[in-house]
C-alpha cells in the first residue's frame, strides 16, 4: 500500500472546478480512495450560493471518498494544536485528523499549517 493522503477543502474545490495543475490532478487520480475530513465535507458543500453543477461535482467526489469523522483522539489533538497555534478551528480539525491517522495533508494553503509539528504537507500546486 502506498502513501495515503488527506485531501483539504481547497484541493477538492480546485480539482472539481478544473483548476488544479496537471501534476496535482495526477496525484489525485493515483489515489485509490481519496480521504477527506468531515470538515471538508461540510466546507465544500456548505457555502452560500453553490451552483447546481458545482454541487454535483463536489458530491461525486465525496461519494468516492473515505470520510474521517470527528472522534475523541482528533478532538484532543485539535485542542493541543489550537493552544499552540493561531489557527482556525476547521483547519485545526483537519490538521489533527491528518496527524492522528498518519496521513499527509494535500493543501494549497500550506502557510495555514506550516507551524504544526508532525504534520506532513504536500502542495498540489508545487508538485
Amino acid at each position: 500500500m502506498g502513501k495515503e493522503y488527506l485531501i483539504d477543502s481547497n484541493t477538492v474545490i480546485d480539482f472539481c472546478n478544473g483548476k488544479l495543475p496537471e501534476k496535482g490532478k495526477e496525484l489525485l487520480f493515483s489515489i485509490e480512495k481519496p480521504i477527506i475530513s468531515i470538515i471538508t465535507h461540510i466546507e465544500v458543500l456548505g457555502f452560500y450560493g453553490i451552483e447546481e453543477n458545482e454541487e454535483r461535482q463536489m458530491r461525486d467526489f465525496i461519494s468516492i471518498s473515505g470520510i474521517l469523522l470527528l472522534d475523541m483522539d482528533v478532538a484532543l489533538r485539535t485542542i493541543e494544536i489550537r493552544q499552540k497555534n493561531r489557527i482556525k478551528l476547521p483547519d485545526a480539525v483537519i490538521a489533527a485528523s491528518a496527524i492522528i491517522h498518519g496521513l499527509a495533508l494535500v493543501t494549497r494553503n500550506v502557510n495555514d499549517f506550516k507551524n504544526i509539528p508532525n504534520l506532513e504537507l504536500l502542495n498540489p500546486w508545487d508538485i
